[in-house]
């Protein structure tokens, strides 16, 4: 017989197109900023794990890139990412842009088309989550969930706003139900599996899609490469934004400079408030042809080189 007190652990994939909301619904359950979020769709490139304690249970959130049609080695990667997060996951949540569906979003409805399949191929059953239901009417919502709900890779549906909290905490008690009894799988206090240094390069490659939303290339990275403890308890983390080509230099250091020290004041005040302590940043920028085909890259970001 359980024991009344026993707790509950388990990893819930959180998939869907690019742009669907997850990262949002993510920072959401957990109460606190775990995985970036910028209009540009694939913002997400890897595996990003939030922790969230709720009652006596963990739920581990694993935020996956956006599944769509890769077209890159690491668009393949990427949507191979999201799969092998749902396949290792006691529980599956499928995030839809309830309104991009409704005004019938080309890209958005191959996309979402696209995880059904995968379901389908995978044989997986997933939680059905419609987000911001706030910008559409109920009988358009009510609709769309009977559609996608007759595909047969749904066992539940909610309806959210990921962005105002709507119905976040009823998501939240349902999924604690779909978690094995087990121990934590984490300290009750962490929040995240993601490194520090880590944390870093995505809070700035987060600021300079945000700055640059229209302009910025895919072929962008940034990379952590100095992180240095100072005697006062503050740090000095060094980093170095490499983009694929010499014509992308100017759409990140901006006229005077002026995009790169907005980017760097922004991901410096995130940064600290997320570290707790004085962040004295430096960025840099330099051209790395084809930092995309490079296998220890893929490796860094915990993705499959050959998917």
């Amino acid at each position: 017989m359980a024991e009344q007190n026993a707790t509950r652990a388990g990893f819930v994939a959180i998939i869907g197109a690019p742009n669907a909301g997850k990262s949002t619904l993510v920072n959401a359950l957990v109460g606190r900023k775990v995985s970036i979020v910028t209009p540009k769709v694939q913002t997400t490139r890897f595996q990003v794990r939030g922790v969230m304690m709720h009652g006596a249970a963990q739920l581990v959130l694993v935020d996956t890139p956006g599944v769509f049609a890769p077209r890159r080695r690491l668009d393949r990667a990427m949507v191979a990412s999201a799969w092998e997060g749902a396949d290792d996951a006691d529980a599956i949540v499928h995030v839809v842009d309830a309104a991009a569906q409704i005004s019938k979003a080309r890209r958005t409805m191959e996309d979402v088309e696209r995880v059904i399949d995968g379901l389908k191929a995978h044989d997986l059953k997933a939680v059905l989550v419609l987000n911001k239901i706030d910008l559409i009417k109920r009988d358009e919502l009510l609709s769309l969930s009977k559609k996608l709900f007759e595909s047969g890779v749904y066992s539940d549906v909610f309806m959210i706003s990921a962005s105002n909290g709507d119905r976040i905490k009823d998501l939240a008690d349902f999924l604690v139900t779909l978690m094995p009894e087990s121990p934590y799988l984490y300290p009750e206090d962490q929040i995240a599996d993601l490194s520090e240094r880590m944390l870093a390069a995505e809070v700035t490659r987060e600021k300079l899609y945000l700055r640059v939303h229209d302009e910025l290339p895919y072929g962008l990275t940034v990379e952590t490469e100095g992180w240095k403890d100072q005697r006062d308890g503050s740090v000095r983390i060094e980093q170095t934004v490499y983009v694929e080509r010499e014509a992308h230099k100017p759409m990140i250091l901006g006229k005077g400079g002026q995009t790169i020290k907005w980017v760097s004041t922004a991901a410096r005040t995130d940064l600290e408030e997320q570290l707790g302590r004085k962040v004295h940043l430096f960025l840099f920028v330099k051209v790395r042809p084809n930092w995309g085909d490079e296998r220890t890259r893929f490796n860094a970001l915990g993705l499959d080189f050959d998917a």
